[in-house]
């Protein structure tokens, strides 16, 4: 898995590319979690479910059906907003979950992830996989390999999503959008 804070890096720039504003922060912080949160199933491994079951990490919560669920329910939970429309704001929850699953895929780690679960549950990686898989121990991120693993994620994620963030604000503030025809 790549890690939890370079999830929720993907999760703000998801939400800065959707134009959300910063006040209502609702949406910045459920796009973070929406990130983070297929992550849930790593709980698994304390309670004996086996890595590569339905359940198990990179399984169900890592699907593209996942996802779409947790987008739905998001946008249900908040009732949508003045702001944006509540297609927009499902398209932010989806793609910050989904996120998830495409970086995790882009490991060097791991047995893969169940994209079309629950109808297949075949994992998959990517043919090209530069980011280091970062441990589930709180230990180690803190240590050696943790600080190589930030320092690649930083490279890979990090870099392309900050430079993707300025390219989209740039962009907006020499095209603004017109309500006009």
């Amino acid at each position: 898995m790549a890690s939890p804070l370079t999830h929720a890096i993907v999760g703000v720039t998801l939400a800065a590319v959707h134009g959300v504003k910063p006040r209502p922060v609702a949406p910045w912080w459920l796009a973070i979690l929406c990130a983070v949160a297929p992550d849930v199933d790593a709980l698994g491994y304390w309670w004996g479910v086996p890595y590569a079951s339905f359940w198990g990490h990179r399984g169900f919560t890592h699907s593209i059906a996942f996802a779409v669920l947790i987008g739905w329910g998001c946008t249900w939970w908040t009732g949508g907003s003045s702001e944006m429309s509540g297609v927009r704001l499902w398209s932010l929850y989806f793609m910050a979950t989904l996120s998830h699953g495409l970086l995790d895929a882009l490991t060097d780690g791991g047995l893969g992830v169940a994209f079309f679960s629950p109808v297949d549950q075949s994992r998959y990686f990517f043919p090209v996989r530069p980011i280091h898989v970062s441990s589930m121990s709180l230990r180690d991120l803190l240590g050696p390999h943790g600080i190589e693993v930030l320092a690649n994620e930083i490279q890979w994620v990090w870099i392309p999503c900050g430079l993707v963030a300025a390219l989209w604000w740039w962009n907006r503030g020499h095209h603004p959008v017109s309500s006009s025809g």
